[in-house]
């Protein structure tokens, strides 16, 4: 069964990469993710924030006397970055695979300076996680597209290794967005980036930090705008957010991902889950008769389909009016 693919212009032997999560903080787990079927990886985040407060701390830490002066470049006293570079370095050394670096960070200067050495240490790819939620209400929708592709022709300029966009799904035309960003320098696009939510504690009255898994359902709204965009962009599509099952996996191939991304079906179950995936997606090409990802994928794009509109609004109006409550007062269909 041929399951290779191409991603960011890499040559991949499956479509299964591993998202930015803490299992790629340590060595010994990301080449059990390599020994498990992992194709690549994305490295776990690097926060331009905690970079910049480490530096800040290290300068306090001078002014008080304390000796630390010049600290980042002391080994036995390394910052974030430090690091963030030596892990990159380490799995390149040690794994066989593609090591995608992710970079979140704040600044144009932060930006740059922390793409030219992630490219330096020898990631292959660069995946730009620009956590940035609109709540400015005096910031246009315009305004927030710009902000994107604006860092994609700064950082076009800096490096030359290939950048994956990944977007969240609060756009209102993301596949207006979506055709922007490959002039701008993009290679790649991955859809979508979850955005987690602060909850309210009403005893306290405190807002607190919330972290739940993703589930299977979660694979929809990447399922319905890769099945849009397929055949019409020429960037990587890559699928993230609750992929959990050989099902999830087979639906975003069949919309058109030439990757699907995992984080927290590994975390539940570790990398041996990717084993799983694998046998399941073998199995059922076996089962319909294809013998390639390149025969599988995009199937189910809106290209391919009978009746386009089902990707649009005609699931939309076929759900709600053929919903009715059946005879226990559930929902029936």
């Amino acid at each position: 069964m041929d399951l290779t693919t191409k991603w960011l212009g890499l040559e991949l032997k499956n479509p299964f990469v591993p998202s930015a999560s803490p299992l790629t903080k340590s060595l010994g787990m990301a080449k059990q993710l390599e020994d498990a079927g992992a194709a690549a990886l994305v490295m776990h985040s690097l926060y331009e924030e905690v970079v910049v407060a480490f530096d800040e701390g290290v300068s306090r830490f001078a002014h008080q006397g304390c000796g630390h002066a010049g600290a980042r470049q002391d080994q036995n006293f390394p910052c974030e970055l430090d690091c963030y570079l030596e892990q990159l370095s380490s799995l390149k050394s040690s794994l066989g695979i593609p090591v995608v670096a992710s970079l979140n960070g704040v600044t144009p200067g932060g930006w740059v300076e922390h793409a030219r050495e992630l490219q330096d240490a020898g990631a292959d790819a660069l995946e730009l996680n620009v956590y940035h939620v609109a709540a400015d209400p005096e910031e246009s929708g315009f305004e927030v597209e710009e902000r994107y592709l604006n860092l994609l022709e700064l950082l076009e300029d800096q490096i030359n290794i290939p950048i994956n966009m990944k977007l969240g799904p609060f756009f209102s035309s993301p596949a207006h967005l979506i055709t922007l960003l490959e002039p701008a320098g993009a290679a790649g696009v991955s859809l979508f980036n979850r955005f987690y939510q602060p909850d309210i504690n009403i005893e306290t009255l405190r807002l607190i930090p919330t972290l739940h898994p993703s589930t299977s359902t979660e694979t929809l709204l990447a399922v319905r705008w890769i099945a849009i965009l397929y055949g019409r962009s020429k960037l990587s599509l890559g699928a993230t957010g609750g992929v959990h099952r050989a099902e999830d996996v087979i639906k975003l191939l069949l919309a058109g991902a030439d990757v699907v991304h995992l984080c927290s079906s590994l975390l539940q179950h570790g990398p041996k889950h990717l084993g799983v995936l694998i046998q399941g997606l073998e199995q059922w090409m076996e089962r319909q008769g294809f013998g390639s990802i390149t025969e599988v994928r995009g199937r189910m794009s809106q290209l391919n389909v009978a009746d386009p509109s089902e990707l649009a609004r005609a699931n939309y109006v076929m759900m709600l009016d053929g919903y009715s409550p059946d005879a226990a007062g559930g929902p029936g269909m």
